[in-house]
């Protein structure tokens, strides 16, 4: 169900806290389970609440969709991903009906089983929720880009010649993407000083976030195929928050010549929710002005989102600090174009695999996506709320990430990406 301004002024039984994230529109799923239960199941967000949608089914609201018993007991989203988007909009949109306020009555099956159904989500724990077979990272803020060009290249070059024509990327490590609310330990790796002859080992000194969005993919294609620009969004399922953790004085020696490595392989972090392409259709806005692109990389219409993002630092026993003030439609390269470009040598691709944006960045200051960029090198510190400077991310520290859309009065979020940091083992 692509949404308009009439589904917008639709209003739910179930109450909505001001500025929550997840309005009746939006209905982002999740796995999750109970503290008395390990099983993980299948849920849909509404308010501070999680829809359990097994225990939907075992009442028979699902009935007119053949699933088989108990389908909604899942580790992952991917075999309901598997459905297809004509499947997994009509429940979305079933769920949805059943929430507007004119149907809270005890003949719908959510309204009189809502004690059994409606689930609060301070007493849940969420899970990653698809499983990730390939993740593909990309590098397409061109202000991000044009930073770290700066930084460690030619300021007057930062650009290099490939990247205003082709959408930039590399294949990192699915293993170790984890779920929001997971500890990161900072890690170990080679690093050499700029006047050293050698390099050497020891716990990483520059441990930063890189602020990105991801979609997931939610179908399967052959090898040999490709998608274009203009279908790609039928092969995404949803998009999430997404925290490529990263390393940067081990980066900065082992990336020549064939890019990260160490420094990012050690973990990425995902919100637990996950917003389907169809709730963020409102908020779609034109794309950055590109220069000449091959025809396999245009498009038509508004393939961009606005979708506004912030990132908070909270230091151990102190209040988190807005760090960072960013915009996922500040990126030069679209996920269409992204989509596209990553299949168009006929790479395969399947449900549950995941692309990242790569770090989100704007054209002002507050609004660059890394402490690489926001502290210029660790140059500018940041001062925080205990009147502690941070360069970079230090062991005990807290991130958090938040992103919603808002129009109109009208909003659909994605929740947070949180991770506290540990010291290295």
């Amino acid at each position: 169900m692509k949404q308009n301004e009439e589904i917008f002024s639709w209003e739910s039984w179930v109450t909505i806290p001001t500025n929550s994230d997840f309005s009746l529109q939006n209905l982002p799923y999740c796995i999750f389970s109970t503290p008395n239960n390990e099983v993980k199941k299948i849920g849909v967000g509404i308010g501070e609440y999680v829809i359990d949608l097994n225990q939907m089914q075992q009442l028979n609201a699902f009935d007119t969709f053949n699933l088989s018993e108990n389908f909604f007991l899942k580790d992952y989203l991917n075999d309901f991903i598997g459905l297809g988007k004509q499947i997994t909009n009509a429940i979305r949109e079933k769920i949805m009906i059943a929430l507007k306020k004119e149907n809270g009555t005890e003949n719908n099956i959510l309204f009189h089983h809502q004690k059994s159904i409606l689930l609060p989500q301070k007493n849940l724990k969420f899970h990653l929720p698809v499983k990730i077979g390939d993740y593909t990272d990309f590098y397409s803020s061109r202000e991000h880009a044009t930073n770290v060009g700066t930084m460690f290249r030619d300021p007057n070059n930062a650009l290099l010649p490939n990247w205003l024509h082709l959408p930039v990327a590399y294949h990192g490590r699915a293993s170790s993407i984890v779920v929001s609310g997971t500890d990161i330990i900072r890690p170990y790796g080679q690093t050499k000083a700029a006047d050293a002859e050698k390099p050497s080992f020891h716990a990483t000194k520059l441990l930063d976030f890189e602020l990105e969005m991801g979609f997931i993919i939610g179908k399967n294609t052959k090898l040999g195929e490709n998608i274009t620009t203009a279908e790609a969004e039928n092969h995404i399922f949803g998009m999430v928050l997404f925290n490529d953790w990263s390393a940067r004085d081990i980066q900065a020696w082992e990336y020549v010549p064939l890019g990260p490595f160490l420094a990012k392989n050690f973990a990425s972090a995902m919100s637990p929710w996950v917003v389907v392409m169809e709730a963020l259709e409102y908020f779609k806005v034109e794309t950055p002005a590109q220069s000449e692109v091959l025809d396999y990389l245009k498009f038509e219409g508004k393939k961009s989102f606005d979708i506004q993002l912030e990132v908070f630092i909270k230091p151990q026993n102190s209040e988190e600090k807005l760090v960072c003030k960013s915009n996922h439609k500040y990126l030069y390269w679209n996920i269409s174009q992204q989509l596209a470009h990553h299949t168009i040598n006929g790479c395969n691709m399947n449900i549950g695999d995941l692309c990242a944006s790569g770090t989100i960045s704007g054209s002002t200051p507050d609004s660059f996506g890394s402490m690489l960029e926001l502290t210029w090198r660790g140059s500018k510190p940041i001062l925080m709320h205990d009147n502690t400077e941070r360069k970079f991310i230090n062991d005990f520290d807290t991130v958090i990430m938040r992103g919603f859309c808002e129009k109109n009065g009208h909003r659909v979020g994605f929740g947070e990406v949180n991770n506290f940091v540990l010291p290295a083992k």
